[in-house]
């Protein structure tokens, strides 16, 4: 039997992890940490939750629940709370959630971790791979930055949200893009 390497895999949705977990899988042996401090209100954190939950269940990769601490995001933030969205309020909110699971995958003695953030085509690539791998640097591990939006991977991610029955968000999680998100909608 052939071992494969395990990963790490910050998960920022259910619906953005389907389709990264699926690839994934088929080159590593996959374990999915939910670490979203900045999703607001907590019922929303919760559903995220528990639909991430399902997806691991459905898919047979472990879940590991990362703190869940609001203030934190708000701390980590704040200098830059009133900025718009793909600002350094972003950035600051991804250097703290790959920081987490850049420690998460030192914790567990795994040597590779990686984003579902990419999925999204409203996330910064670019920013992704500066925050990640500045975060594989300071716990000593690797970070895998693909860019899971090629290949089709936003469509098919939200083609396997709706198999699953998903919930697709129209903001990222933080308060200030839900506010940003309902000012476009009207």
């Amino acid at each position: 039997m052939v071992t494969r390497e395990k990963i790490l895999v910050h998960v920022c949705c259910a619906s953005c992890s389907t389709h990264v977990l699926n690839l994934l899988s088929a080159r590593y042996e996959p374990a999915a940490f939910f670490f979203n401090p900045n999703i607001q209100p907590e019922g929303e954190y919760r559903l995220r939750l528990a639909e991430t939950a399902k997806v691991c269940e459905a898919l047979g990769i472990p879940l590991i629940e990362g703190e869940y601490d609001p203030g934190a995001w708000d701390e980590a933030i704040a200098p830059w709370r009133d900025l718009g969205e793909k600002s350094e309020r972003c950035w600051a909110c991804y250097r703290l959630r790959l920081g987490a699971a850049a420690a998460e995958a030192a914790r567990a003695g795994t040597g590779i971790f990686t984003t579902t953030l990419s999925v999204s085509p409203h996330k910064i690539h670019e920013r992704i791979l500066i925050e990640g791998e500045a975060a594989a640097r300071r716990f000593g591990v690797a970070f895998l930055g693909e860019d899971f939006k090629k290949k089709d991977g936003f469509r098919i991610s939200v083609e396997q949200s709706r198999l699953f029955r998903l919930t697709r968000q129209d903001y990222c999680g933080c308060l200030p893009s839900r506010g940003e998100a309902a000012g476009r909608r009207r």
